[in-house]
């Protein structure tokens, strides 16, 4: 994995409802994975928020391909 996340990615138990964001910011990682689900490029997303990097949009996806992973599935 190339992005460390963890330098990027906050919880703050008052902000966004502790969901995780980037950088302290109020931009959560469910909405640039959203943003992304939609069909926006990397390119289009920095335009509209220029507070975001490229760094930090590919640690938003290293974050949620990381929790998929952890996520335990009970046998069926």
């Amino acid at each position: 994995m190339s992005s460390d996340y963890r330098s990027i990615i906050t919880q703050e138990p008052g902000k966004r409802g502790g969901r995780p964001c980037i950088r302290g910011m109020r931009i959560a990682v469910s909405d640039i994975l959203g943003w992304l689900a939609a069909g926006m490029s990397h390119a289009e997303i920095v335009a509209d928020y220029p507070e975001l990097t490229d760094a930090d949009i590919r640690a938003a996806l290293a974050y949620a391909a990381d929790r998929e992973r952890r996520i335990v599935t009970a046998p069926a």
